[in-house]
């Protein structure tokens, strides 16, 4: 199973992230925040509130929102 092991805020709607398995770089989650969970982090200023939490093993935000991390993999650039 894939988990996260660190995320971090770039810009815009990009995030850097690396998983468990060595790979790492940027995703870019612009395109991919449908959804009644996802509408309030289509505002930059929610979205910003991205973190890494190893108790899920993935990326969530303040409003409960988070992505299996095999999405986030594989959307990576």
């Amino acid at each position: 199973m894939l988990h996260v092991t660190e995320a971090e805020y770039i810009k815009d709607y990009q995030i850097k992230i690396s998983f468990d398995d060595g790979s790492s770089g940027v995703i870019d989650l612009k395109d991919h925040l449908e959804g009644a969970m996802f509408e309030s982090l289509q505002e930059i200023e929610n979205f910003k509130t991205v973190k890494f939490s190893p108790e899920l093993g993935t990326i969530s935000w303040e409003n409960g929102a988070d992505l299996a991390p095999e999405f986030l993999r594989e959307i990576m650039e």
